[in-house]
Parts: structure tokens; C-alpha cells; sequence
């Protein structure tokens, strides 16, 4: 068989993100789905399935002890920021994980949405925020990582601005139609899109993010072209499916489980080494096809960069009390959102890892751009 992917991190760190394609989150300015390049793509090793809600992940792997500090301060509240809009799987899963933390830092962590340019905005907040402690942010991968390495984006930011304090999940990518759409299978999708190239319309949750880099490597790997359209994140690129104004959404397995309950959605692929138990019976892309295309979404938590270590050291001890909650595993689980828990340091190590990995992507990316949705104009 074909395969199009590498993996992207050793074994060791089980998580990932990369592909042969990523999905993403919208850029800042109108670009369109790049062609894919015929080159092998850097892959992450597939998603750790969520943890039963009784037996806590990860519990071999613990946070640092937090040394004597008086943060956090009682009654001052801590920002969580999340750069995508409200209702897509990355929000769901910061507002899942805050009660939690909250409990053990005992004071309130209230999560704010910062969408636009593709985690751009919520990205260089947290960048610029006070190092004090009160604010901290998911830094989801590869989207934070294209941003800060594609120099036409200008950020202000880059991977020494943020120091992580653990990793919360792995969501592994989909290939998904409307319900009602004429396509039935992955294959009916593929003749339709080689009979008319360039005519089918994709949506992706933004420019050079994981769901994006997937859509390109999936071009490659069908023999077809799409006319692509990037969102601001999971919801609205699902909300222009679901309306039918594009044909097909690449996206995470996580952003699907209410629409696929409701009847609105079918999953036409896995994009992981093996199927999910949230869809039985949904094949992956390699069962189908005969070539390999992996794709996830990494979603951890970080602080600024110059944010003393005994008080990271208190926000990744309450990280880890929030992960391992028994009622936040089991609602991460009802959502389709897979688990996986690594330490500060584990993180780092996957960051810069990823660092190395995502360039030759990116040049294939730029080489064909698309549009924005309406979504993104808003803004």
C-alpha cells in the first residue's frame, strides 16, 4: 500500500497532530486550499481513545509539585482564552476542563473567545498578557505553530512566547458530508470530484491548520481538486455544510458527535491509524483507499513564556486535577473528544518536534490560494 505519512513524534508521545493533511482554523486574509505537492507528509501517531471516566488517563504521568506561592490570590479570577468561536470541539473542551481547575486553584476560570485570523487573535493575547498567572490559553497544534512560521503572517509571537503547562487532547480527523448529500461513500465523493475538478466546494476550519494541511494531502491522495473555503473554527465550517453552501468538511471527530446523533451528518472517512469507537462501522481512509492519511488536532494549554515557575508549576498541578476529573473525562467522552495528558515538559518536547516538521507542509500549502468564508470576514 501507498503511504503518504511519516510520523511526526516517536511513539513515546503518542499524541499528534500533523499529517499527510491537518486540519485548521481560518487565515487573516482571503486564501484558498493550496495543491498539494507530490511529497511525503510528516504524520502524528494515532489519537489515544478517551478514558473511561473511572479510571483517570495518564495516572503514570503526574504534574510538577507546585512550590509555596500565594497565587492564585482568593477571589481574583483567571482567563482562560480559546481563539476559536463558542460551540466548536476546542471550546467545549477548555469549558469542560475549567470547573475543574477551578476547584483546585479555588478561585473562578472563566474561558473567553478570541476567534479571528486563525487563532491569530486569541494567540498574540496570550502572548502579550501579564506572565502573572491570571491568564493562560489553549495553544492548539499544528495552527499555532504555521502561524508564527509563515512570515507573511507577521505574528508577534513565536515558540518561546509560551511556556505549555499540559496537553489535553488528541482529536483525530474526519472527511464528512450533510446527511442529505448525494454522496454515500468516500468513493462516490472521489468520482464525482475527479468528473468535476475544482467545482466541489470543502470547508476547513482555517488556512494551514491541521483540517486544512488533511484536505490537501487528501487531494493528493484521491487525484482530485476542491474548491476550499476556510472558517474561523469547527462550528461555522460545519454550519456551512449542514446549510449547504459547501459539499464536503474536513474536520475532527470530535466536532461531529451532536450532528452524527441528530442524523445531520455522515462521516465518509477516519483519518487515523485505526477506526473510532465514536463511529462503529466508519472505515479509515486506508481502508478505503489503499493509501494512508493521518491527521489530528492537539490541544494544550500554555501561559507566557516569562510567567515564574511556581506559578506554572500551580497551573499545571491543577491542569492535571482538572484532566484526571471523573465527571471531565466522562463529558469529554460523551463529546467524542479523545484524551491525552502530557506534562509540560512532554509538550514542549512534542512543540518543538512539530517545529521541524511542519515547513516543507507549508510550502505546499501556499502554493494554491483559496477563499475565506463569510464567517472569517466577520471576524
Amino acid at each position: 500500500m501507498k503511504r503518504l505519512l511519516v510520523p511526526l513524534v516517536g511513539a513515546a508521545l503518542a499524541a499528534s497532530i500533523v499529517v499527510a493533511g491537518c486540519g485548521g482554523s481560518a487565515a487573516p486574509a482571503p486564501t484558498a486550499a493550496p495543491k498539494a505537492a507530490a511529497t511525503t507528509a510528516p504524520a502524528a501517531p494515532a489519537a489515544t481513545a478517551a478514558p473511561a471516566a473511572t479510571k483517570p488517563a495518564a495516572a503514570a504521568t503526574t504534574a510538577p509539585a507546585a512550590a509555596k506561592t500565594n497565587f492564585p490570590e482568593g477571589g481574583k479570577a483567571i482567563t482562560l482564552i480559546v481563539g476559536s468561536n463558542a460551540g466548536g470541539s476546542s471550546d467545549v473542551g477548555a469549558r469542560l476542563l475549567a470547573p475543574g481547575m477551578e476547584k483546585e486553584l479555588k478561585v473562578p476560570v472563566n474561558v473567553v473567545n478570541k476567534p479571528g485570523a486563525g487563532w491569530q487573535v486569541g494567540l498574540t493575547e496570550l502572548a502579550q498578557s501579564k506572565p502573572d498567572g491570571y491568564t493562560f490559553g489553549m495553544t492548539i497544534m499544528p495552527q499555532t505553530n504555521t502561524i508564527y512560521l509563515d512570515p507573511e503572517r507577521k505574528a508577534v509571537f513565536n515558540r518561546k512566547s509560551y511556556q505549555p503547562i499540559g496537553m489535553q487532547v488528541v482529536d483525530p480527523g474526519v472527511i464528512a458530508v450533510a446527511s442529505n448529500s448525494k454522496y454515500q461513500t468516500l468513493q462516490d465523493l472521489i468520482t464525482d470530484a475527479k468528473a468535476n475538478p475544482g467545482k466541489l466546494t470543502a470547508s476547513t476550519t482555517g488556512i494551514l491548520g491541521d483540517d486544512h494541511l488533511s484536505l490537501l494531502r487528501g487531494e493528493q491522495a484521491m487525484g482530485v481538486k476542491f474548491a476550499t473555503v476556510h472558517f474561523t473554527g469547527g462550528a461555522p465550517s460545519i454550519q456551512a455544510l449542514l446549510g449547504g453552501h459547501v459539499d464536503v468538511n474536513f474536520n475532527n471527530v470530535g466536532d461531529y458527535m451532536t450532528q452524527v446523533k441528530a442524523g445531520q451528518v455522515r462521516i465518509l472517512a477516519i483519518l487515523d491509524s485505526q477506526q473510532s469507537k465514536y463511529y462503529p462501522g466508519v472505515k479509515t481512509f486506508k481502508e478505503l483507499t489503499g493509501t494512508e492519511l493521518l491527521s489530528s488536532s492537539s490541544r494544550g494549554m500554555s501561559v507566557p513564556s516569562a510567567t515564574p515557575k511556581e506559578v506554572v508549576d500551580v497551573l499545571a498541578k491543577a491542569f492535571k486535577v482538572g484532566f484526571d476529573n471523573p465527571d471531565h473525562q466522562k463529558k469529554m467522552d460523551d463529546q467524542a473528544l479523545s484524551l491525552k495528558y502530557m506534562t509540560p515538559d512532554e509538550m514542549s518536547k512534542f512543540w518543538d518536534e512539530m517545529d521541524s516538521q511542519l515547513p516543507k507542509l507549508m510550502d505546499d500549502a501556499r502554493k494554491d490560494p483559496g477563499k475565506q468564508g463569510e464567517e472569517e470576514k466577520k471576524s
